[in-house]
């Protein structure tokens, strides 16, 4: 790319995050020199972004060119990469219509913003206006790449894969590097020294390695010490930004099934059948499990934003954290990095227990784009490696029969699910035992 690089993002109004972005932006010399393109509906909310990445980008010594637009077409034209970060319906009347009415009907809920009645309901909201943007981009920039961060993750990739299939787009969330920080510090280990490789789908991957360096280069398997960990009731260490939610019920899966999710807690309650349940308040007291907590954390970033709005325009270095949020922008300037994102599996199938066309999330190593993921599971014949060398270091916890096996072969089936359900109607005997063994904890 000869020329510099125009990155447009909309829903610019949502200033701490486009803060960050900008600021992993602009500390990569290929991208200093960009043109930063902010859009947003607000126009006061507009104004202070715009305060803040100029002092952003003063700051940082970049020379990069930002531009505010209230017209999003016109912000998208001849973009190369194209942001996205809004809520549609904010906080007020919709996140509270979302956690109200269900629990009028007894359904609680913690953050409600991947599936359930809350994610189904911010789908609906937000799908049209995605597709509104790919409208315009396929019109005005339809090279570019288009980087969402919009929630539901799943429901937005896969709406906008259906409808507009010639849309080059990721969907990438932060939920790897954090969970990866989050255990790093309960091992009192330095993150910089972890290894570790996830896939799944979104808000629902695991690590399927998390290794420790050691002095001679080797690396260490970290999950033994993880379970004794928790076991042991010395994890997790109480929360450092958040004591309403303490981390239990991941470390309670991992006991179950062998591997950590990425996804928080509060989120992976909500997925599971197992821990909000009518009648059994003793799960919720047991494991922590913070209800209604995505309006309070609402609350208390508007809060916050009153206070810290006129320190982000104002003087000081406030540098982006460095989180490899924008990774998949080096790829179009040839640095070889590795980041994960969240893509529609094609044909060829990158996670072999998933169907091709659905939504999965994995490394990769997006040469002009994403077209070339690391290969994630598909591996040479068992006896070629050996037995898995973690099988007897974890097991299910108090789960009769429960057994440790890698994800990939987890389920012998094919991608219909036929094979697995004709083995459920011939032995229902296996079936409620297995239903018995994964019932509340």
């Amino acid at each position: 790319m000869t020329r510099q690089p125009r990155i447009t993002f909309i829903g610019a109004g949502s200033t701490v995050f486009m803060k960050n972005i900008i600021g992993d932006i602009l500390q990569r010399p290929a991208l200093s020199a960009a043109t930063i393109a902010l859009m947003d509906v607000n126009p006061e909310r507009l104004a202070e972004s715009e305060i803040v990445a100029g002092k952003l980008a003063r700051t940082l010594g970049a020379d990069a060119r930002i531009e505010t637009h209230s017209i999003q077409r016109k912000a998208l034209e001849g973009a190369d990469f194209v942001v996205v970060a809004f809520q549609i319906g904010g906080y007020e009347p919709c996140t509270v219509t979302d956690f109200e009415v269900p629990k009028k009907y007894g359904l609680r809920q913690t953050i409600a913003d991947t599936l359930g009645v809350g994610g189904i309901m911010r789908g609906l909201r937000t799908v049209p206006h995605l597709w509104k943007i790919c409208e315009d981009m396929l019109e005005v920039c339809p090279e570019a790449i288009l980087l969402q961060y919009v929630n539901p993750m799943a429901i937005n990739t896969w709406a906008i894969a259906e409808k507009y299939p010639a849309i080059k787009q990721v969907g990438l969330c932060h939920s790897v590097q954090g969970t990866a920080f989050e255990l790093a510090r309960d091992l009192d280990i330095p993150l910089e020294e972890i290894r570790y490789r996830a896939a799944g789908i979104n808000h629902m991957a695991f690590y399927l390695k998390f290794e420790h360096r050691q002095k001679d280069g080797s690396y260490r398997d970290l999950y033994p010490d993880l379970i004794r960990g928790y076991r042991e009731g010395r994890f997790p260490k109480p929360s450092h930004w958040n004591p309403r939610c303490p981390n239990k019920v991941r470390y309670e899966m991992l006991t179950r099934l062998g591997y950590f999710v990425t996804e928080s807690s509060e989120h992976f309650a909500e997925y599971t059948p197992y821990f909000i349940k009518d009648g059994r308040p003793d799960l919720i007291e047991k494991f922590g499990i913070p209800l209604d907590e995505y309006p309070k954390r609402c609350v208390e970033q508007i809060e916050r934003w009153k206070g810290a709005g006129g320190r982000l325009q104002g003087g000081g270095d406030d540098r982006s954290r460095g989180e490899p949020r924008i990774c998949l922008l080096d790829h179009e300037f040839g640095l070889d990095r590795r980041t994960f994102g969240h893509l529609r599996q094609p044909q060829e199938q990158w996670l072999h227990h998933l169907a091709a066309g659905k939504l999965c999330g994995g490394s990769a190593l997006p040469r002009r784009f994403i077209r070339y993921p690391t290969d994630l599971y598909r591996r040479p014949a068992a006896a070629a490696h050996g037995p898995d060398p973690h099988q007897h270091q974890r097991p299910g916890i108090d789960c009769p029969g429960a057994r440790h096996r890698e994800p990939r072969a987890s389920l012998s089936r094919g991608d219909d699910g036929s094979a697995y359900r004709r083995r459920a109607r011939s032995r229902p005997d296996l079936v409620a035992r297995g239903r018995s063994a994964r019932g509340a904890p």
